[in-house]
């Protein structure tokens, strides 16, 4: 593992039972509409929503003035386990998981991603913009999070909720 390998997790705690947590994040092809940093999203294969063949690609972008574009094909869509996983190519290689729990006030939810920056400028600027790039996904994740419970109801639109006061 290099300067070029990263690992990331984020847990998000919802207001929301696990199964209408699952019913958003199961459809890649939305995440457009709710979180901003996913600028663009062509899915294939139900919808969206996953399916045996189910594949697309994504251009995602935070703060930094760059565009990730990456390939992505489901590999696991567990609706009982309430899981998701997806292997990715393009900018990044690797792989990333949605794991949802019950929660005493809904679900948590856990993001878990592992990938190898293959662009050539990232892979330039890994030593000296790791901590940029790990700052770009880290907004972008809290961003996720805020967008996801709007989506879901938790927040009222232009609301910040409380834990973003």
């Amino acid at each position: 593992m290099g300067l070029s390998h990263y690992r990331f997790r984020s847990v998000w705690d919802l207001d929301t039972p696990p199964g209408d947590v699952y019913a958003v994040l199961e459809r890649a092809g939305e995440y457009p509409e709710w979180w901003p940093q996913v600028r663009e999203v062509v899915w294939r294969g139900d919808g969206g929503g996953g399916g045996e063949r189910a594949a697309g690609s994504a251009r995602i972008r935070s703060l930094l003035p760059y565009d990730l574009r990456i390939t992505a094909r489901l590999t696991l869509r567990d609706p009982a386990a309430r899981a998701l996983a997806i292997e990715m190519d393009g900018d990044l290689e690797g792989w990333a998981r949605w794991r949802l729990a019950p929660r005493a006030a809904g679900t948590r939810a856990v993001f878990e991603q592992e990938v190898e920056a293959r662009s050539p400028l990232l892979r330039l600027l890994a030593l000296p913009g790791r901590p940029l790039f790990a700052a770009n996904h880290a907004l972008m994740m809290r961003a996720g999070h805020r967008g996801l419970r709007r989506r879901l109801g938790e927040v009222p639109p232009g609301g910040r909720g409380k834990e973003f006061g």
